[in-house]
């Protein structure tokens, strides 16, 4: 296997999908803006800085909440431990998703709090519900999760960020694995948001651009208990391989599967659903063994210094042993850019801070290579400008707030239903 790469040459490497994505994104202008919460501050004072979080307490995402929460917080003890001109005050809150509507009373909430930002949701659909709201305020709104499409061109006043690459990316490695795999028919069964049937589309194109078919890909919305008429759709369709393009509905949808005879090798995962049923005592209703799933990032794997350390902070503080660290690394990567741009712009206003966060990533093409809040902040003091690679990447924002880098990693299941990096 070799690497598949954006410059249309090359397959799959080692689990890891290496896509750099500087040539697909173009519209939009980020740190076009004016206005937003916080104050400018004088060189040489100290900011206060305070984040918001919308990430999923409650919903069908809810598992990807504790691994995110945990990287905000962590990231913001090594800022305020650092003293190096910021100190970050976190505000947690619980983006819900589009059935319950948690947002609806949070993000009033935390834009009342004066927050500069907010990082979340994780799901895109969620996030297209408030956007508005925030960038409206002046205040950035920050994922480490959304993977939409959607939001390369969206109209968000160059308040709009992500450490996340879009589902193109994802949709095209997906689509190039199950061809690979020698599926010459696919199904699928989406979910009905921005999230679910972008992703859908993509990994559509892919697949039948290497020669396969689609013979069937029902769809279902947020809030769904019963899924027996999309799986009888699939299933009737016998293609060769199944996608599962859904978040947490997936435990209720596998047993069914499972009992229609599917085998767990026809099974493909996305980032949504792609979690350690084992580790977390889930009964899917069989062996999980042999089925393969996407999620972006670098590979879990690569980044263990990281994930210990993380699960050492979170356990000290009191809290339940992490057992999925899906973006987390993204979560921390966004608070410490966050700090660094408030730190760069001397600010604590949300489009003064906008304004430095392609800098900061380095996309400026002129910083110097720092690899935490403490060394970029100390090139940042001395009148230098920082170019920060973080735990989830090399990152590089473009005009419109995308990282122009991306990896996506490629997992496989084992028999006690939890997931490794694929060889």
């Amino acid at each position: 296997m070799g690497v598949f790469t954006r410059s249309r040459a090359g397959s799959i490497l080692g689990g890891i999908a290496v896509v750099g994505v500087s040539a697909v994104f173009l519209a939009g202008c980020a740190g076009d803006s004016g206005g937003g919460n916080g104050t400018s501050e004088p060189a040489g004072e100290s900011l206060d800085l305070k984040i918001g979080t919308a990430l999923p307490v409650t919903g069908n995402l809810a598992f990807l909440g504790p691994p995110e929460i945990a990287g905000t917080e962590y990231a913001a003890s090594e800022v305020n431990a650092a003293n190096a001109g910021v100190t970050i005050e976190m505000i947690q809150g619980d983006s819900g998703d589009t059935d319950n509507k948690a947002y609806e009373t949070e993000i009033p909430r935390l834009l009342n709090e004066g927050v500069s930002a907010i990082i979340g949701a994780a799901s895109s659909g969620t996030s297209l519900q408030f956007i508005d709201q925030v960038v409206g305020a002046g205040v950035i709104q920050f994922s480490p999760a959304n993977t939409s499409a959607a939001f390369s061109t969206y109209d968000d006043n160059g308040l709009y960020f992500r450490t996340a690459p879009s589902d193109t990316l994802q949709g095209e490695v997906l689509g190039n694995l199950i061809a690979e795999s020698g599926a010459q028919t696919l199904g699928m069964i989406v979910l009905n948001d921005s999230y679910g049937t972008g992703l859908a589309g993509f990994v559509k194109d892919a697949f039948e651009a290497a020669g396969g078919t689609v013979v069937a890909e029902p769809t279902y919305n947020t809030g769904d208990t019963n899924f027996s008429a999309q799986i009888s759709e699939v299933v009737a369709a016998n293609p060769d391989a199944i996608a599962l393009i859904t978040f947490e509905e997936v435990k209720t949808m596998l047993p069914e599967l499972f009992a229609a005879g599917v085998p767990a090798d026809k099974l493909y995962f996305v980032d949504g659903n792609l979690a350690n049923f084992g580790t977390n005592g889930i009964d899917v209703g069989g062996s999980l063994e042999g089925a393969k799933g996407t999620l972006p990032g670098l590979s879990i794997d690569t980044i263990t210094d990281f994930t210990d350390s993380l699960q050492t902070f979170w356990t000290d503080e009191g809290n339940d042993e992490l057992t999925e660290f899906s973006y987390a690394a993204e979560s921390y990567d966004a608070v410490i850019l966050l700090a660094l741009a408030s730190l760069a712009a001397g600010s604590t206003d949300g489009a003064a801070i906008a304004d430095k966060l392609q800098e900061v990533s380095g996309g400026s093409g002129d910083g110097t290579t720092c690899t935490s809040f403490a060394e970029c902040a100390e090139i940042i003091n001395s009148g230098g400008v920082a170019d920060y690679d973080g735990i989830s990447g090399k990152i590089t924002f473009d005009d419109v707030g995308d990282p122009t880098d991306a990896s996506i990693g490629i997992y496989q299941y084992t028999a006690d239903n939890d997931y490794v990096a694929y060889q």
